[in-house]
């Protein structure tokens, strides 16, 4: 269900490396807490640059950000993790501990927040039996296939809840039937509350869910009208109808 607080709020977002030439420009975007959103456009367009800034692993050259009602320039260094751990990230590479077991891996956040053994053994093996790595739990990274890596991470990213969680390209190294079972994964996690911003270039997959697309060309963000009211974002860059 869609509320009405806002978990990410961009005004005037521009993005530059260096001294050279913008790549995002006049960002204006407000997500709201239990929407979920689609994040389209080709490659260079700035979908993982964008990504980035939302999970505070780059700071804007210009303009506002403020996640979940504070302001990211005026947060001091010591607020910052506490929001980290509110946000769940996918990574296109994965950014698994290969010296960790598929189950030690997706463990790991819910061993950072204190929970008991007991509860974190059964929370994962439930995961992993969702996104089909049953008979992988005692694997480590190099042994897996990307596809299995790839669900392995997206196990880790959704195993606390998260109020807020980005995905880059979370369906790129599996087949289609896997690709199904995680959206509704996703899914099941949205009807929780939790916020999703899903960057793709699938096509089928953005057409077979009528989710809002967020779309990216030439560093402007437009927001690509769709079936979903549209009081799930608001965005002052250009609208395409």
């Amino acid at each position: 269900m869609i509320g009405g607080v806002d978990v990410i709020n961009f005004q005037n977002v521009g993005v530059r490396y260096g001294s050279g030439p913008e790549i995002l420009h006049d960002i204006s975007l407000c997500l709201k807490e239990g929407s979920f959103h689609f994040l389209t456009g080709a490659s260079g367009a700035g979908k993982s640059t964008l990504l980035r800034l939302m999970y505070l692993a780059h700071q804007p050259s210009r303009g506002l950000i403020s996640l979940f009602g504070k302001d990211i320039l005026t947060t001091s260094r010591r607020e910052l993790p506490a929001l980290r751990r509110r946000i769940g990230v996918v990574f296109q590479n994965f950014r698994l501990i290969d010296h960790l077991t598929t189950m030690e891996n997706v463990a790991l956040p819910l061993r950072v927040s204190g929970v008991s053994e007991r509860q974190i053994r059964n929370n994962v093996l439930e995961l992993l039996s969702w996104v089909g790595l049953s008979d992988q739990l005692d694997a480590c990274p190099p042994t897996l296939s990307g596809g299995q890596k790839q669900r392995v991470a997206i196990a880790r990213a959704v195993i606390t809840r998260p109020k807020l969680l980005l995905a880059d390209e979370p369906t790129g190294n599996v087949d289609d039937k896997i690709a199904m079972r995680l959206m509704h994964l996703f899914e099941e996690l949205n009807k929780l509350g939790t916020t999703i911003v899903l960057a793709t270039h699938n096509k089928f997959l953005v057409n077979d869910f009528t989710y809002q697309r967020l779309h990216l060309s030439n560093g402007i963000l437009n927001l690509l009208k769709d079936t979903v009211p549209s009081t799930e974002v608001t965005a002052q860059s250009k609208e395409l109808l």
